[in-house]
């Protein structure tokens, strides 16, 4: 049953300002489905939040290389999420917005029950299919076409790697979805998705914002089985009344159906003007700027994908973030003991600024911009008999930034200004990642106030739908800036210096990398990484 507005406006029964008929409810949910946890937060329009909670959910490996989640579950910590912020709130809210993690893909049957897990934009057994399609005469223009990297984070790979290893599963399904097409058709009886998600897909055409034919061929599926295409500010026509007694609220809410995390974070940083990159770095990382035409640059080293019918985002994400200081205290510093992440700052702030020449390259959970391949892994590069463990953990530090220097110079050579850098993200709590971000980056780097990121951006998006706010401009004016760092001279200019080596390194390596892979079958295992939440 399609619950969806054909207007795109709020449902009957409630003012496009978000007013209900008993008065003004000037409150909308941001529901951020993520990779290891939803939460749902309540904010104003003036951008307080209100309530919020979160509930987890497992990402299992059932063989390497693989992350796949349950589908009913996250559906059910959706349901629970709502309910307990719910019930924080004295007044219904004026509805609800999504945010979805980026890149999930799930077979459903007939009756809309899933075949497959969700498998995340972690799993990465499709390696072989993103390569050889990226290898292709077509490859460059499907990315650049679709604005998604031939990449096994990508549904199209994923779609290629079912066809060929499990073809029997593949002819039984109806339809291919994202975790939050699935959570809403649940949620609202409809099946639909939004343009900024499906720009993750690797099947979307941003230009003429219609799947894309050729990639629907590469995948060996047709439009029938896709969701169909909406915009993000699309409102849908309330709950089905099992999910409103679920959740706890009104049938009749609004229900904004939402977008990408990935944009949704630029907008929760306030980073919604051209020029103002948004940098994040959790346990992976990203590099994003909003620009006002869809674009990818001629080598195809970024990524774009849409937010709004007139906003996408450039960028390129990473996957190594804070999960490599966590390895340096494992591999590095056990002595320290578990949550010792102070205790490992403090000791890499003992050695200088470019560890004394040594680099770390930290991809140990492969890596993604701005080359896009699965095969690079990690390394140090300089190593003597006078480095110490400070140095080797610095040189993690600085390997991330270092990373995140050569996604940023990708943007620029994407024809993007860089005018301002915004960051966030758990790392944002020391002031040695934070000094050694401006350093390595060599310009100002400003940190907003704790905002919740995609929750927020998503809320922001439901106000602009339900005409609670002029447009998602004020995201630049409702963000405060916490702290601005400025890049210390010195060490500014050491990164600066070291910058072309560690960039050429992954071309210097590239032999190595593939050798490596060629012998993999024939090593002992090694115990399998633990894919990293976005």
């Amino acid at each position: 049953m399609d619950r969806s507005s054909p207007t795109g406006r709020a449902p009957t029964g409630r003012a496009p300002d978000g007013r209900s008929p008993d008065g003004p409810a000037a409150v909308v949910i941001g529901v951020d489905i993520g990779t290891t946890s939803t939460k749902a937060v309540a904010f104003d329009t003036a951008g307080n939040q209100l309530a919020a909670h979160s509930v987890g959910y497992p990402l299992d490996e059932p063989r390497p290389g693989w992350a796949e989640q349950d589908p009913p579950a996250i559906h059910d910590a959706v349901v629970a999420a709502l309910r307990a912020v719910v019930a924080e709130l004295s007044t219904p809210p004026a509805g609800m917005s999504f945010s979805t993690a980026m890149h999930s893909l799930i077979g459903l049957d007939v009756d809309g029950h899933p075949l497959t897990p969700s498998i995340t934009w972690a799993d990465s057994r499709a390696s072989e299919q993103a390569e050889r399609l990226r290898a292709t005469a077509g490859g460059l223009d499907l990315h650049r076409r679709t604005g998604t990297p031939l990449h096994p984070m990508a549904p199209l790979p994923k779609l290629v790697w079912y066809a060929e290893r499990e073809p029997e599963l593949f002819a039984r399904v109806t339809h291919w979805v994202g975790i939050k097409d699935y959570v809403l058709r649940r949620l609202c009886g409809t099946l639909l998705t939004d343009y900024s998600a499906a720009s993750g897909t690797g099947l979307f055409d941003l230009a003429g914002r219609r799947w894309d034919a050729e990639a629907l061929r590469v995948a060996g599926i047709d439009e029938g089985q896709l969701p169909r295409l909406a915009p993000s500010t699309t409102v849908l026509g309330g709950l089905t009344p099992a999910a409103a007694e679920a959740t706890g609220l009104p049938p009749d809410v609004p229900v904004v159906l939402g977008a990408a995390d990935g944009p949704l974070a630029n907008l929760g940083l306030g980073a919604v003007r051209p020029g103002v990159v948004a940098c994040s770095i959790g346990t992976s990382g990203a590099m994003r700027v909003m620009v006002e035409r869809p674009s990818v640059d001629p080598l195809g080293r970024v990524f774009c994908y849409a937010l709004t019918e007139d906003r996408w985002v450039v960028g390129g994400a990473i996957n190594n973030g804070g999960i490599v200081l966590g390895w340096a205290g494992d591999a590095l510093a056990p002595d320290l003991g578990d949550g010792a992440e102070e205790e490992l700052l403090a000791l890499a702030a003992t050695a200088p600024a470019g560890s004394g020449g040594l680099l770390m390259l930290p991809y140990l959970l492969s890596e993604r911009a701005p080359h896009w391949s699965a095969l690079p892994r990690g390394a140090y590069v300089g190593l003597t008999h006078a480095h110490r463990r400070e140095h080797l953990i610095r040189a993690a530090i600085e390997g991330v930034c270092l990373q995140l220097a050569v996604v940023l110079d990708s943007v620029r050579a994407a024809g993007n200004e860089v005018r301002e850098i915004r960051a966030s993200g758990g790392f944002a709590r020391s002031p040695l990642w934070r000094q050694t971000l401006a350093d390595v980056l060599g310009v100002e780097v400003r940190f907003p106030v704790g905002h919740e990121g995609s929750g927020f951006g998503a809320a922001l998006l439901g106000m602009q739908a339900l005409g609670m706010v002029p447009s998602i401009e004020v995201a630049a004016e409702l963000v405060e800036i916490e702290e601005t760092v400025r890049p210390d001279p010195e060490a500014a200019a050491v990164y600066a210096a070291l910058l072309p080596t560690f960039a050429d390194l992954y071309d210097a390596l590239g032999p190595t990398y593939r050798a490596l892979r060629r012998l993999a079958a024939d090593l002992p295992p090694a115990p399998p990484p633990q894919p990293p939440p976005m």
